[in-house]
């Protein structure tokens, strides 16, 4: 079994398994939508991650009727909201440690209505 990312399928393989043609595989490379890697020879291979970010683009496409300029946009938005829950993700768990570890100063208070925190600090 080979990892998300490893690249071993050949462009042939890729366009055979999502029905369309290898020139717009290299279309996709060319608009800078996809980046696989290449062999020694220059060969394209593609990884999994690959295959479903271009699965994705053919659902833009196909049945959104997104042009490639606007699919584009649409995957460098996504890459940033992903990115950007990252950090949220791992912001969240840095405050939950803070807080079971009560490292939190009892000179300080925190109140936690809706989604808005209000942390008030007492003058020194």
């Amino acid at each position: 079994m080979h990892s998300y990312d490893e690249p071993v399928y050949l462009i042939s393989v890729v366009a055979q398994l999502l029905n369309i043609h290898p020139q717009t595989l290299r279309q996709y490379e060319r608009e800078g939508l996809i980046e696989p890697s290449r062999t020694e020879g220059r060969m394209r291979l593609y990884s999994q991650r690959d295959i479903d970010r271009i699965k994705m683009i053919l659902r833009l496409t196909r049945e959104l009727g997104v042009n490639l300029a606007g699919v584009d946009i649409i995957m460098q938005l996504k890459e940033k909201i992903d990115a950007m829950q990252k950090e949220i993700d791992s912001l969240r768990e840095e405050l939950e440690r803070a807080h079971s570890q009560a490292t939190i100063p009892s000179h300080r208070a925190m109140v936690t209505k809706n989604n808005y925190e209000i942390i008030i600090f007492e003058e020194e």
